[in-house]
């Protein structure tokens, strides 16, 4: 089975080997039909430690690494520089 793969923003990078990524999804109100769109943050691993606040990162499911953390980043799409 392929792992899942989600795409988002750095949004805090304090932590060793760890980031926060925010995702954002937009899905449709059942009753009202409305585009809502909600975002969920995740900590994921980091291991060059490249990946800085800002940055579009990918991150892919993974085993349980710590407590809170079960995703990797893979690639940074965009750098918060460029």
């Amino acid at each position: 089975m392929p792992r899942k793969t989600m795409r988002g923003y750095v949004v805090g990078d304090e932590m060793q080997k760890t980031v926060m990524v925010e995702v954002m999804r937009t899905r449709r109100h059942p009753l009202y039909k409305k585009v809502l769109r909600t975002t969920k943050k995740f900590m994921a691993h980091d291991e060059e430690e490249g990946c800085r606040e800002g940055d579009f990162v990918e991150i892919e499911e993974c085993r349980p690494l710590s407590r809170r953390k079960r995703w990797r980043v893979t690639k940074v799409l965009r750098s918060a520089d460029a």
